[in-house]
Order: C-alpha cells, then sequence, then structure tokens
C-alpha cells in the first residue's frame, strides 16, 4: 500500500475531469499545466506548435511524474524518452483501448518494460463503437449505399427485398469489450451472432464461438462480418483475401477494431466486383486515408475518419476509470486492462 502518488496530466483533460479525478482519490498529488497542451477535447488533440522553451517546459514537467494521465503527445517515441529521463515513473495510462500499439512503438528494453506499468482504456469506447458497428450491418442489411446512389441521381430506383434482422447471420471477431456488446446489441435485435476468438469467453447474445482457424468457414455463413480487433502481429491481416474470397456472396464487412486486420487491397477489389456488398469502416490500414484510395469512390462504402468511439462523456469516463486504476495501484490491488508487454494488446 502506498501513501500518495504523484500524477502528470500529460494530455489535454479539461478542468472540470481535473477536479474529478482529485475527488474520486484524494490520495493523487495531481500536476496539471494545460497551456503546455493542445485545448481539452474529445478527440485528444496534440499540440504541434511548442517552440524550443515550451518545449523543454513540458519534458521537465513530465519528469516529476510517478504515473502519466495519457502517453506524452500520444507518441511512442516522447513516451520511450520520458521514460528514459524519469526514473520514478511507474505507471502510465493509455488513452485509446488499443493504446498497446503506442507502447510497442515506444521501442522500450525489457527494464523499463518491467519497471513501468501500462493500461489502457479498454472498454470505455464499447458502447459507441457497438452502436457504430450496429449502424454497419444495419446500413449492409438495409442497403444504405444503393439507395444513397438512387438519391443523389434523384432516381426513385425499382422496389427491392431488404434483410430482415430476424434472419440475418453475423460474426463478430475478437470478443473483448467492444466485441461483448457489438454481440448483445445485435442479438438484441433478433440477429443469430457468430463469435469468432481465440478462446471460449463469456459472450451474451453468441449463439457460439469459433477459433480464429475457421474464420473462412465462418464468414460462408454469414451476412455480415464485425472487425474489432486489436491491431497486433498476431491479427494483422486476419481478414484476408482468402478468407474474404471463402465469405458469403453480398456479406457486409464492418470494422470498429483496427485497419491493419484487414487485406485491403483484396477488400476493394471484391468490393468492385461484388463480391462483397458492401463495407462500414471506421478505421482503414492508413490513416488518414489517402485521397487517392478507391474506397472513397465506391458506392457500397462508408468510411468515418477514425471517429467511431468519440463521445462528449468519453473523458469522464475515462477519467473515472483512471481513478480506479490508481486506487488499486494505492492499494497493492491488480490493476485493470494491464497491456500484455508481449504482444502489446
Amino acid at each position: 500500500m502506498t501513501q500518495s502518488l504523484r500524477v502528470v496530466i500529460a494530455t489535454p483533460l479539461s478542468d472540470e475531469n481535473v477536479a474529478l479525478l482529485r475527488r474520486l482519490e484524494p490520495r493523487l498529488d495531481v500536476r496539471h499545466e494545460p497551456e503546455l497542451m493542445a485545448p481539452a477535447t474529445a478527440d485528444w488533440m496534440v499540440r504541434l506548435d511548442r517552440d524550443p522553451a515550451l518545449q523543454s517546459r513540458y519534458e521537465e514537467y513530465l519528469d516529476g511524474g510517478e504515473a502519466f494521465f495519457g502517453v506524452p503527445d500520444q507518441s511512442g517515441t516522447a513516451l520511450r524518452a520520458a521514460i528514459e529521463r524519469n526514473p520514478e515513473l511507474r505507471w502510465v495510462h493509455t488513452i485509446p483501448a488499443g493504446g498497446g500499439a503506442q507502447v510497442k512503438a515506444a521501442k522500450l528494453d525489457d527494464a523499463a518494460l518491467e519497471r513501468v506499468a501500462f493500461t489502457t482504456s479498454a472498454g470505455v469506447h464499447a458502447q459507441p463503437l457497438a452502436e457504430f458497428a450496429l449502424f454497419g450491418v444495419l446500413a449492409g442489411t438495409k442497403q444504405l449505399g444503393r439507395l444513397r446512389v438512387a438519391q443523389i441521381r434523384h432516381e426513385w430506383a425499382g422496389r427491392q427485398p431488404m434483410g430482415l434482422n430476424a434472419e440475418t447471420r453475423v460474426a463478430v471477431v475478437g470478443l473483448g469489450a467492444i466485441g461483448r456488446r457489438t454481440a448483445e446489441l445485435l442479438s438484441g435485435l433478433g440477429m443469430t451472432v457468430i463469435g469468432v476468438h481465440r478462446r471460449e469467453v463469456d459472450a451474451p447474445g453468441v449463439s457460439r464461438i469459433e477459433p480464429v482457424e475457421n474464420l473462412g468457414a465462418v464468414l460462408g455463413e454469414v451476412d455480415a462480418v464485425v472487425l474489432a480487433l486489436p491491431g497486433t502481429e498476431q491479427t494483422a491481416g486476419m481478414l484476408s483475401r482468402s478468407a474474404l474470397e471463402a465469405a458469403k456472396p453480398g456479406i457486409t464487412v464492418v470494422n470498429v477494431g483496427r485497419g491493419t486486420t484487414v487485406d485491403e487491397p483484396a477488400l476493394i477489389e471484391l468490393l468492385q466486383s461484388g463480391h462483397v456488398g458492401s463495407a462500414v469502416l471506421d478505421v482503414t490500414a492508413t490513416e488518414p486515408l489517402p485521397a487517392s484510395s478507391p474506397l472513397w469512390d465506391l458506392p457500397n462504402v462508408v468510411i468515418a475518419p477514425h471517429t467511431a468511439a468519440i463521445s462528449e462523456h468519453e473523458p469522464r469516463l475515462i477519467t473515472e476509470l483512471f481513478a480506479e486504476n490508481a486506487r488499486r495501484l494505492l492499494d497493492g490491488e491488480p490493476q485493470l486492462n494491464v497491456v500484455n508487454t508481449h504482444e502489446f494488446y
């Protein structure tokens, strides 16, 4: 058990949420200098205009922390530098649910990974991302792309049957907090949900769970697939060309995980051919999505600029999660959402 903990707010956070953090865990010595960072908004902007003097102030500010709320400048390079400068740093909480990628990008040695604990905001984003996934599946079953094209052309298009929720089968790949919540929402509307995960988990609303090795076979029997995967070496390209080619013709692909989990050239080709009926993507392999990407112009694609997780409540929820993890650290209890520093998720 520890008496206190010096916390540096290393990423933009409102005064209101800083005050909330102090109320929730009075044992924290919270240091907050908002003038060193970008304005506090729900999309966690990074300040890019510090002159050398202000950058030096920011680094000195970071050096006073035993814990960081957020990765400095959301940068692996800045994180590594801060850890190297500050031997007293013992815990870093990342803002993204997939914050393990930031830790991996820091390229820390074993000693640093042993000394500093890393946690993520996993779970906070489950509801908004699950809602976006639900929107994506419905966009496919209710033919949003066809309707939008006809509307733009001012055409009263021919009447065609639409999919029914009760007859729709969906594969949810990745049954973490986001995937499990997605399965609950989909099943709540009468859809049949098949989970694809590397181990058995308790996932309400899922009819059965298949191993990752069976992804192609599962895609052959479903009308839509939702990817809710972290970006790791193990998940890279999981939705491969062979898996997509094995999919049921006209399948809807929804990605609320990471763009690296999809063979994007294969997805584009199969969208163009019609084998994949539609795609609703919050993430892409390269972000921002290059203006030259064919995805922009495909009528059966919806692109969101990696914003599906953002809500006005997100900073408060992450603050509450940080406070609980701080309490656990101070009381000698296991923390939540600890990053696996072998697979970095």
